[in-house]
């Protein structure tokens, strides 16, 4: 998770470089990182079946191999297509199956069901702890060696990625549902069940928005600072700090899901995120608010998987945790391509990214509402 997430965070401070250096146009790298994020989703599903069905060891190395695979051909490219194609195909893939639904989801059926909160939490802030190491040191790597050398570097760090996939669980391990989820046996009664939940429903719908809001800040925050007038290192620190106060958030979040309902803490943190950008887009943007709006949206920026994993499991068991998780997460994803693609669309015909900004705001207080109806104790019918 460390390598996973900490690596692919860092792509969006290669955006001023190129963009500057090479004159690749803003709209088509945020493509590239739309697709990534959309086919990170679209895969997760069958990455997800495989590895609840025949283990995630080598679905974990498969993309573990093609997430070097991508950023090797970042490094390489010579045009907006080729680096494309690593940085949006293979690195989405690579993610989609080494990533955090198949690490997260082994890690949670391995665990007791008092202490998912808790393990989900560590295991998330694993990426966090990645993009508070890797933001600073690729930061400085493209200000001292230029970003080629910097994508060569990272090419190496990934291979350890492929390697990690050996330390997952070698074959599925079926844990007894809890009481009231369903008992299919079949992945299409799995998915019958899930579908026909309301609850399930209103949970992938909340989670487009966290795509949408991680997407667009992760990616764009850096060309926001240079818009701004503000240095790089503005931006790569708020990020930065985002992974470490986000480190924090998970935990806690995950301590809190044994006091308090899942469904409260998620309407709670998207209506925080909401408040926070407002707050962060009305005040001047200046070297010091930009630092602390890294910090304020890092305790709220994957705080809300450990609910909603949990929430999956709660409802429907974990034997097919990873993929109903990743039903939910390509919903996150699709949001993750709007946001991403959408701003940088609007910078290169607006030069701004005003309209982005109070759409985050607004989705945040609609997922704050959508929350509030999930019925966590509902029972789910079984499948005969």
């Amino acid at each position: 998770m460390i390598l996973t997430f900490g690596i692919r965070q860092t792509f969006g401070l290669f955006l001023p470089p190129l963009h500057a250096e090479l004159g690749w146009s803003v709209a088509a790298l945020s493509l590239a990182w739309a697709i990534q994020n959309l086919l990170w989703g679209a895969f997760q599903p069958i990455a997800g079946a495989i590895a609840d069905t025949k283990g995630p060891v080598w679905v974990a190395f498969f993309g573990g191999v093609t997430y070097v695979a991508g950023v090797w051909l970042m490094s390489e490219a010579q045009s907006e297509l080729v680096f494309g194609i690593g940085s949006g195909v293979l690195v989405g893939i690579g993610l989609a199956c080494s990533g955090m639904s198949v690490v997260l989801s082994a890690v949670m059926r391995a665990s007791p069901p008092e202490k998912r909160g808790l393990y989900g939490g560590i295991v998330t802030a694993g990426g966090s702890v990645g993009q508070l190491i890797f933001m600073p040191a690729t930061q400085a790597m493209i200000e001292t060696l230029q970003w080629k050398p910097t994508l060569q570097i990272l090419t190496v760090v990934s291979i350890a990625i492929v390697l990690c996939a050996f330390a997952l669980p070698r074959g599925p391990k079926q844990t007894a549902a809890p009481t009231g989820a369903t008992s299919a046996t079949t992945i299409g009664g799995a998915l019958r069940v899930a579908f026909e939940d309301r609850s399930y429903l209103l949970l992938v719908t909340g989670f487009f928005v966290c795509g949408f809001h991680l997407a667009f800040i992760g990616f764009h925050l850096p060309q926001f600072a240079m818009l701004c007038g503000l240095p790089p290192k503005a931006a790569s620190d708020s990020l930065a700090l985002v992974g470490g106060f986000n480190a924090v958030g998970c935990v806690v979040v995950g301590i809190m899901m044994r006091k308090m309902q899942s469904k409260y803490l998620l309407s709670a943190i998207y209506f925080l995120r909401a408040v926070a950008i407002a707050v962060f887009i009305l005040l001047p943007v200046t070297e010091v608010s930009i630092r602390v709006f890294g910090a304020a949206m890092g305790l709220l920026w994957l705080s809300t998987v450990p609910p909603t994993s949990g929430l999956v499991a709660r409802l429907f068991g974990t034997r097919y945790l990873t993929m109903l998780f990743g039903i939910a997460f390509f919903s996150h994803q699709i949001g993750a391509f709007i946001g991403a693609y959408w701003a940088g669309w609007l910078y290169d015909t607006q030069g701004n990214y005003d309209a982005v900004w109070w759409v985050s705001i607004a989705l945040g207080v609609l997922s704050a509402i959508v929350h509030l109806p999930i019925r966590e104790r509902a029972p789910v019918p079984a499948m005969a």
